[in-house]
């Protein structure tokens, strides 16, 4: 098998010239760069599938080639297959940042609320009025004694003294009254 052969012979040349990269040779970097770029890259567009951003990878990785190439063990693998997982790993590392850049930017635009003016002030007006018309079910003595204290901010003890009545008798028309509003408008318990 001659294909064999060649590329054992090429694996030994790389693994040798990764060497020469570990001790700063640039001549010898330059000589893995033109040998093992173009299948780094195949490594790394299988993964990213933008052009310019397979093209940084390959930046980032060549430059981690250098930065590494004392820490290639030659007798754990060939050069070649050192170099194309770091490739691989590399474009990995991106297309997972780039999937959290973008769920950041999808949860950022859910918490946008637009306000509407004219429905928040519909809304409002449309409360009010029905609570107008709960007020209008109690009865005179429940009506006075819930407006003095909810719309008058008056104690029990002040509404009290405002109608000449017992405490205990304020505290129980405002209970009673409180009852019928929430069943009037159909809060939950």
């Amino acid at each position: 098998m001659p294909g064999c052969a060649a590329g054992q012979a090429l694996d030994a040349s790389l693994d040798t010239l990764l060497a020469g990269v570990a001790r700063g040779d640039k001549a010898a970097f330059e000589a893995v760069c033109a040998r093992a770029a173009p299948t780094m890259f195949g490594v790394v567009r299988t993964v990213v599938r933008d052009p310019s951003q397979a093209e940084e990878v390959l930046q980032e990785v060549l430059l981690e080639v250098w930065r590494a190439a004392s820490r290639f063990k030659p007798g754990r693998g060939s050069a070649l297959a050192w170099m194309t997982t770091i490739a691989h790993r590399r474009a990995i590392d991106r297309v997972r940042a780039e999937n959290r850049s973008a769920e950041r930017q999808l949860r950022a635009a859910r918490h946008v609320v637009a306000y509407d003016e004219v429905a928040e002030t519909v809304e409002a007006r449309l409360d009010r009025e029905r609570v107008r018309r709960c007020l209008g079910s109690l009865t005179r003595l429940q009506c006075e004694s819930v407006t003095l204290a909810y719309y008058g901010g008056y104690t029990f003890r002040e509404v009290a003294a405002l109608l000449g009545v017992p405490e205990g008798t304020v505290k129980t028309r405002m209970r009673d009254g409180l009852i019928r509003l929430r069943d009037c408008l159909g809060a939950d318990q």
